[in-house]
């Protein structure tokens, strides 16, 4: 069954209309009716990418819309809930909080129940235990005299469980983590993040993209903060290519 998402926008066309006729006119013309429709990302990603940047940046206003308008795009109802299990650790517990009441009750009025979302314990995808070993020494031997509950947690809640769990797509996980760290200024954590993405399959085209789309919905400041770091990423991982094909 189609559901339509336009009864769950907070806010109506005539609404904005009514403040600013101008941002009525860009929200139609640049956002609605160009950004979403650019080819280099599916509606599927641009969903996950903008419920990653508001629940980031506790901006919940629009998170009932583009709830529906990624159930709508093929994202499940797995996938949301895995989305924002995800961003309890990489947004904040109560930036994840701040989301239930609106996929609670978006579920509801879909009939999702419960045996429709991941189980609490599941089997974990496989380990790459030698990439895994080479994270965890280097996090150890830089911060594990200075905090070591944080060290311990990020092994075992994160890279040993939350990154395992098979409800979403490690490129998936990855393009909605390194969404939510642009989105809320955290620039220095975006380098691994990025790399993380791209080996899991992200293309430089697609990361390119996602910048684009953020510059709309967490603000350009925020992309240009991020912009000199991917710009790096992206020239290194180039020169490693050339490197293996000559």
């Amino acid at each position: 069954m189609t559901h339509s998402n336009t009864q769950h926008s907070a806010l109506t066309p005539q609404d904005i209309q009514a403040v600013s006729p101008a941002l009525a006119t860009y929200t139609q013309k640049a956002v609605t009716e160009r950004l979403w429709n650019r080819p280099e990302l599916l509606r599927r990603d641009r969903s996950l990418i903008t419920a990653a940047a508001l629940i980031a940046r506790l901006q919940t206003i629009g998170v009932p819309h583009y709830f529906n308008v990624a159930l709508d795009s093929g994202v499940t109802p797995a996938e949301l809930s895995e989305l924002v299990l995800q961003l309890a650790f990489y947004a904040g517990w109560s930036s994840a909080l701040s989301a239930v009441p609106a996929l609670q009750q978006i579920f509801a009025e879909r009939g999702i129940g419960t045996d429709q979302l991941p189980e609490i314990s599941p089997r974990l995808l496989p380990l790459n235990e030698q990439a895994e070993a080479q994270r965890a020494t280097a996090v150890e031997q830089n911060f594990g005299a200075v905090a070591p509950g944080v060290v311990e947690y990020t092994t075992e809640l994160l890279f040993r469980d939350l990154w395992l769990r098979p409800a979403l797509a490690p490129r998936d996980r990855s393009l909605i983590t390194v969404s939510a760290l642009i989105a809320s200024g955290h620039v220095a954590q975006i380098t691994y993040h990025l790399n993380r993405a791209m080996d899991n399959g992200l293309s430089q085209s697609q990361a390119s993209e996602m910048l684009t789309h953020l510059a709309f919905y967490a603000g350009w400041p925020s992309v240009f903060s991020a912009l000199p770091i991917v710009k790096e990423i992206f020239q290194k991982r180039s020169g490693t290519a050339a490197q293996k094909t000559s």
